[in-house]
């Protein structure tokens, strides 16, 4: 049975983001995979300092969630990253997430996330191209360079209020169908 980890980047409960990852997660359980959902906004995670400790066989030199998560990642084989887009980018609690695996990034740690399945899915109010690109570009040159495998990204613009992704079934029903491939491998 397939492992997903599905991470939500928005501050906002209930929002279009966690909708949107919501709907991959159940996609991803009903094609058998075991599925579980952290929200950035519920932990700790203090930013990435680059002190290098975890690359010296150390525990990070940040004494918080993130440590705990590190685990989480290492068992999954398929990983989803959400996050509305902020300022043509991440969310912070999305981009600190990231900045903290720099812990990946040593050879000791790589293989834990070599080759592993990536998902990206984006919401944004506005509907411009050049709004989310950024965001796009970000996870995919990320997650090359740690040797990942972003398998998918589905983006959904023009849901800025709180549910108004509810209005595009169809996004819902290809964020389902996306979460099936993750746990099936297609």
């Amino acid at each position: 049975m397939a492992n997903v980890l599905v991470v939500v980047g928005s501050p906002r409960k209930g929002g279009n983001t966690e909708i949107l990852a919501s709907h991959i997660a159940e996609g991803a359980a009903s094609s058998g995979a075991s599925v579980e959902t952290i929200h950035l906004g519920d932990l700790v995670i203090r930013e990435c300092d680059g002190c290098h400790a975890c690359w010296r066989g150390r525990p990070c030199s940040k004494d918080d969630d993130m440590r705990a998560v590190y685990a989480k990642i290492a068992a999954c084989e398929s990983l989803v990253f959400g996050t509305p887009v902020y300022w043509y980018g991440p969310t912070a609690l999305m981009k600190a997430f990231v900045d903290r695996f720099v812990y990946f990034n040593c050879e000791a740690n790589r293989s834990m996330v070599r080759g592993k399945r990536t998902a990206v899915a984006i919401v944004l109010e506005e509907t411009h191209e050049e709004t989310w690109r950024p965001v796009v570009e970000f996870f995919r040159k990320s997650l090359a360079y740690l040797e990942m495998d972003l398998a998918e990204t589905i983006v959904v613009p023009g849901v800025g209020e709180k549910g108004a992704i509810r209005r595009e079934p169809q996004r819902l029903d290809e964020a389902h169908r996306l979460g099936g491939r993750l746990a099936t491998g297609r």
